[in-house]
């Protein structure tokens, strides 16, 4: 798991979106949606530190999966020595 005090990156894909709120009400700081079709708007894409619990729940949360997340050590585990599941 990542640390919560690591920055975030938030990306949100308007086409994949179904307008169903989550993530307006989850982190409204984070999150809103437009007026024409309810559809995502990513206010933060970097959100700040006492915002980014609230913005990971919405990530989980959001049921057409619109929403991604990409912390700077998403990639990391690889490459810290961890042992190789397909070695002998």
């Amino acid at each position: 798991m990542s640390d919560p005090r690591q920055p975030l990156r938030l990306s949100a894909d308007r086409d994949r979106c179904v307008g169903a709120g989550m993530c307006a009400l989850t982190a409204p700081e984070v999150f809103d949606q437009d007026d024409e079709e309810g559809l995502v708007v990513l206010l933060h894409p970097v959100p700040v530190p006492e915002h980014r619990a609230a913005a990971r729940m919405a990530v989980g949360l959001c049921p057409a999966g619109a929403i991604a997340l990409d912390s700077p050590d998403s990639t990391a585990a690889c490459d810290r020595g961890l042992p190789d599941s397909t070695a002998p």
